[in-house]
């Protein structure tokens, strides 16, 4: 149940594409608040949420000094979301092998007709 609402949380921060956008930043090196909402046309508090969502999901870490907030990112959580697509990826593709061999064998049953 745990590892479910870990998934949880990192796909929920995956799904804004504005927080894609700040990992895909954050992936060049770590980067100050202002520095990550500079490209984005929104306010600082909004902009703040989506980085509360990041870290929450422990996608990001911040350190503070003095004023400054810094940001980085955090790819090892990105495995549990790599995780579960390998497994979904996984399963589907044992049943399309299944689906493949069960149509040859109907081809071939029509071929011996």
């Amino acid at each position: 149940m745990l590892q479910s609402a870990v998934a949880d949380d990192v796909f929920l921060a995956l799904s804004s594409s504005t927080r894609r956008q700040i990992l895909e930043q954050l992936s060049g090196g770590p980067a100050t608040v202002s520095e990550l909402a500079a490209p984005f046309d929104m306010k600082l508090p909004s902009f703040v949420q989506h980085l509360s969502v990041l870290e929450r999901s422990r996608l990001v870490t911040s350190t503070k000094q003095g004023r400054v907030r810094t940001y980085e990112i955090a790819p090892e959580q990105l495995k549990v979301a790599e995780d579960w697509l390998t497994e979904r990826r996984r399963v589907w593709e044992s049943r399309f092998d299944r689906f493949d061999a069960y149509v040859l064998q109907l081809k071939a049953k029509e071929s011996d007709s």
